[in-house]
């Protein structure tokens, strides 16, 4: 769900040459991992995974319908949407150049909508009602009259909710039922993601400010942001890691006091500069973070 940006460049971008390869550039690939990532850790913290064939099947399946499906959809949803504020700020964006038409824009949206129920209902029921909620997420934050992405607190918790929690949830329900400590943690986790949200937001905040969004780099400054996003990030982690120690799970916890331990030094060099740095400490700061969520969920099954 990415904003608009007011490039500095007035370089064209290299086109896709396909139709097909038009419409996955409009899912832009580059943000399924996070999805499908925590896909994976909610199958592994169900606890009735195993080294089998139907299983291995069952998570590719999953991934596949939480990164490229469904996180594919919430994308060109988000593409469309944005495509009056893009005609102004990107207008060699693949909508508002006329690249990509209306039409295809539909037929995307609707050929994705069907996989993700489809591929949703191979997995359960429970996994189908857990991707129509991300489905409704994906137009709330997107669409008017809400258009919950104006608002950073709200947009960026939307985000949160449907890239961490409910694939977490739906990778939990795909093999088992749900308990109360998979909840607990992967609720702390979608807390966490809000502040990578909000580390996502540095690169746009020039468009977004012109646009009227009001993401939180907007509204705070690109200090006070970073405050809040770093924060977030370890309070859910801290969290993480009470639960841990109390229930004596010391091997886990270890490991997840390690990954956020190495994340300090890169905070604090990350909150020197935020918005030359916030492609930095995505690359190094919260991929410990997500290394932790993977722990996390070994550690509950």
């Amino acid at each position: 769900m990415q904003k608009p940006l007011v490039s500095p460049s007035p370089a064209t971008p290299k086109v896709p040459a396909s139709a097909l390869a038009r419409s996955i550039a409009l899912m832009k690939p580059v943000t399924w991992f996070a999805p499908a990532w925590a896909f994976l850790c909610g199958s592994i913290a169900s606890g009735a995974t195993e080294w089998s064939t139907n299983t291995v099947g069952r998570i590719a399946l999953g991934t596949l319908l939480a990164g490229p499906i469904l996180c594919g959809l919430s994308q060109v949803i988000n593409d469309y949407c944005d495509r009056e504020v893009d005609a102004i700020n990107e207008p060699n964006r693949l909508i508002p150049s006329g690249l990509v038409s209306t039409r295809q824009v539909f037929v995307t949206i609707a050929v994705l909508a069907v996989l993700s129920i489809g591929l949703a209902l191979v997995l359960g029921a429970q996994v189908a009602l857990l991707t129509a909620i991300g489905m409704v997420l994906a137009v709330i934050y997107s669409a008017h009259p809400i258009r919950a992405k104006r608002n950073g607190w709200i947009g960026n918790g939307l985000v949160a909710v449907a890239y961490e929690g409910l694939p977490w949830l739906a990778g939990h329900v795909a093999f088992g039922g749900l308990t109360a400590q998979t909840l607990i943690i992967a609720g702390l986790y979608s807390f966490g993601a809000h502040g990578i949200m909000t580390i996502n937001d540095f690169k746009s905040v020039d468009g977004d400010r012109v646009s009227g969004i009001n993401t939180i780099p907007v509204m705070l400054g690109a200090w006070g942001a970073a405050w809040v996003a770093v924060l977030t990030m370890d309070i859910a982690q801290l969290f993480v890691l009470m639960i841990f120690a109390v229930s004596g799970r010391w091997v886990i916890f270890g490991i997840i006091l390690a990954l956020f331990i190495a994340q300090l030094p890169l905070q604090r060099k990350f909150m020197q500069d935020p918005r030359g740095r916030a492609i930095f400490y995505n690359a190094s700061g919260t991929t410990l973070f997500v290394w932790g969520m993977l722990a996390a969920a070994i550690g509950i099954r």
